[in-house]
């Protein structure tokens, strides 16, 4: 049965990850696979600089374009024969980016954002392609926009499953195929990207369309961790997970797994493993419907660049529901999740991601009808399964702006 298979930009930062990912692959040349990858390195980034200068209407929209082309030129110049026809087709991806550039603005910076930044997965699965096929592993390039069909709401499209079903399973048919994360297609033939990080979703989107045995996501974490261990030092590992608690810690933002990646895959009951590409012989965790969660260990997640907005009505009446039906609908039109929510007799409070291209305008629309104020470089500290130590370990130096506490939960925002 055919395994389906996630590689980040980590994975693929330089030109020994790409050859390390070269070796992972051979392992796996016997299987059907579908691989999916992110941008390489940190390009995801790189292109949002170069998003954001050409709205802006600078002309560092090209120096920040070059940024992108030179990392890309010395990753291939390594890897290639100068005469190698990988060159002219990275050459023509980013003559497409210098193309908008060359063009206004849109008057939507999600549209423009999804043209540009979608263009650094189509590199990147480009040159994985191109070497892959060098050192023996056969491969068919993919277009994800000929895969995965989504309406129009840009950087967070919405994915018609039953469209997108019939065109996966009568396109892919070889024995590997490579194709990208994190971009779709709208009936219009537009591109769209699903949200930031959300190659993972890709990888899933695609296991349930073909009926997968399984989905690996390759990490450069040991599996599913208690804690991030870039805060955490003593992080431990969590052999098995169940569908429902995966559910639980990305949703609270643990940034191992993007949150919509689990549902499909609950769905056909198709299994998750996450590996690290650093040490590919190791088991790492499994995520399945009946593993036993381990409630003796506390989960850490932190999410940075909060804000906290409070809302009241401008007479102090009482937040009611036309009140709540009102915030929620502006929340909507700018794609705004909600990491946390409380609310008194007179005011409502919501913790976003602080998005500079989203808040302004929300925070604006929100002050037509309401009193506003908000707290910004804010930190959402939660831990699933807490105990005392673990709150008093996390409390360590942090000014608590707000707390809210279930039976499993504990959620901190904090400065």
């Amino acid at each position: 049965m055919i395994k389906v298979f996630k590689f980040g930009g980590a994975s693929i930062k330089d030109v020994q990850g790409v050859k390390n990912i070269g070796e992972i692959l051979t392992k796996y040349n016997a299987e059907q696979l579908v691989v999916v990858f992110s941008a390489m390195g940190k390009v995801t980034n790189m292109l949002e600089k170069v998003v954001d200068a050409y709205v802006q209407k600078s002309d560092d929209a090209f120096v920040a374009l070059q940024e992108v082309k030179d990392f890309h030129e010395n990753i291939i110049n390594e890897l290639f024969a100068k005469e190698h026809s990988i060159f002219n087709i990275v050459n023509n991806l980013f003559v497409e980016i210098e193309w908008v550039l060359e063009e206004e603005p849109n008057q939507d910076y999600a549209y423009d954002y999804d043209q540009i930044v979608s263009i650094g997965e189509f590199l990147s699965t480009r040159i994985m392609s191109a070497y892959l096929q060098l050192i023996g592993f056969n491969n068919t390039w993919q277009d994800a926009r000929d895969l995965i069909r989504t309406d129009n709401a840009y950087r967070n499209a919405k994915v018609d499953w039953e469209i997108t079903t019939a065109f996966v399973k009568n396109t892919i048919k070889d024995k590997h195929t490579i194709t990208q994360g994190f971009i779709g297609c709208t009936c219009e033939n537009f591109t769209t990207t699903l949200g930031r990080e959300g190659s993972d979703f890709s990888a899933a989107i695609l296991a349930y369309c073909l009926d997968a045995k399984q989905v690996v996501i390759w990490k450069d974490v040991p599996g599913m961790m208690s804690a991030d261990p870039k805060y955490f030092e003593d992080a431990k590992l969590l052999n098995a997970v169940s569908f429902d608690e995966a559910i639980e810690l990305a949703f609270f933002g643990a940034k191992v797994i993007h949150p919509k990646t689990i549902q499909p895959l609950k769905k056909k009951n198709i299994s998750l493993q996450i590996k690290s590409f650093l040490a590919p012989d190791d088991r790492g965790s499994i995520i399945t419907e009946d593993a036993e969660n381990n409630l003796e260990i506390p989960s850490f997640i932190i999410k940075e660049n909060q804000i906290l907005i409070s809302i009241s009505d401008e007479n102090l009446a009482f937040i009611v529901e036309t009140h709540m039906s009102q915030i929620f609908s502006i929340l909507a039109k700018y794609s705004v999740g909600v990491n946390l929510m409380q609310n008194s007799a007179v005011s409502f409070s919501i913790c976003v991601d602080n998005d500079s291209h989203k808040i302004p305008q929300l925070i604006k629309d929100l002050k037509q009808f309401f009193n506003v104020m908000f707290n910004e470089s804010l930190t959402l500290f939660t831990i699933r399964y807490y105990t005392d130590a673990s709150i008093m370990r996390l409390l360590q130096d942090k000014d608590v702006v707000l707390e809210q506490k279930s039976r499993n939960t504990i959620q901190l925002i904090a400065r």
